[in-house]
């Protein structure tokens, strides 16, 4: 007979110093990163409390004026939420800038910083998984145009990467990204219509790193993958930034055609690292974020 593992509580001291965060965006019932970031506060001894806000563009501007007249270290930004924030902060990080798309926004002295550390937090477990990976010999296929698209995107383009394919549903947000990628990073980025199949399989099969940025197969619609595995090859490496469920669909079947596949624990993992030191200025505790991690994706087992 299972028993079902209930989430372990987290002793926490709330009291008037005690400086708070949270994550807006939409929807928030598949995110572990309060329990996540909460473990890491208790772990490291921080006085803040994360939780979250959910609420998409409609009401952000409203929720970022309310913020910084309350007692926030800045607060989280998810989709879809990632581009519009930065049309309510006072400044923001150069490569921030570049990308135009925030997921951390810290407050200090009334004023509101955007960074991004999707993009680096990407990266850090990309070069972890695949420590042998030349960036500058590799293609990539980004499935996705939003903010986490653009987060990897741009990254990828910052460090060097030979080529970077981009397809999404709405062909403005892939062009956009493109252009700004060409403008602001190197001349790499090259979009790919999803509704030309025949170019759209031939930019595919060029690729060596698939990636899914587009949230399908996250626990709100863990049924549905933007392309077949029949698009698949091999030989390919599939990263996913889904991270609940553990496996989307587009893992799975990734996985069965042969492909290593990557998901996005590692990503969340060290963009909430980075998250924590922007916030607070003290060091994160990464085996205890880990941990934690590993704990809940074991309880939804």
């Amino acid at each position: 007979m299972k028993v079902e593992s209930k989430p372990r509580m987290i002793d926490m001291k709330v009291d008037i110093d005690t400086k708070m965060i949270t994550l807006l965006g939409q929807p928030l019932r598949q995110s572990y990163a309060a329990r996540m970031q909460n473990t890491a506060y208790t772990a490291a001894g921080i006085n803040m409390l994360y939780f979250y806000t959910e609420t998409g563009n409609e009401n952000l501007e409203d929720i970022v004026k309310g913020i910084k007249h309350m007692n926030f270290a800045g607060f989280a930004v998810t989709k879809p939420n990632k581009v519009e924030i930065m049309k309510y902060v006072d400044e923001a990080d150069p490569l921030c800038k570049k990308m135009n798309a925030s997921n951390t926004v810290v407050m200090k002295d009334g004023k509101l910083k955007a960074y991004n550390t999707d993009g680096t937090g990407f990266y850090r477990s990309l070069i972890e998984e695949l420590p042998d990976l030349k960036v500058d010999e590799t293609a990539f296929f980004s499935l996705g145009a939003g903010g986490a698209g653009r987060a990897i995107c741009c990254v990828l383009a910052y460090n060097g990467a030979k080529k970077i394919y981009i397809s999404n549903r709405t062909m403005s947000k892939a062009e956009d990204l493109a252009r700004e990628i060409n403008e602001n990073f190197a001349n790499v980025a090259e979009v790919v219509d999803m509704t030309d199949e025949e170019a759209f399989k031939a930019k595919l099969s060029e690729s060596d790193i698939i990636m899914n940025n587009t949230g399908l197969g996250m626990a709100s619609c863990c049924d549905m993958t933007p392309i077949s595995k029949e698009y698949l090859d091999p030989e390919q490496i599939c990263f996913d930034a889904t991270y609940n469920p553990s496996k989307t669909l587009f893992l799975k079947e990734a996985e069965e055609v042969g492909c290593k596949i990557i998901n996005g624990l590692g990503m969340s993992l060290y963009q909430g690292a980075e998250q924590i030191e922007l916030w607070s200025g003290v060091n994160a505790p990464i085996e205890a974020m880990r941990n934690e991690l590993l704990a809940i994706l074991s309880e939804k087992e």
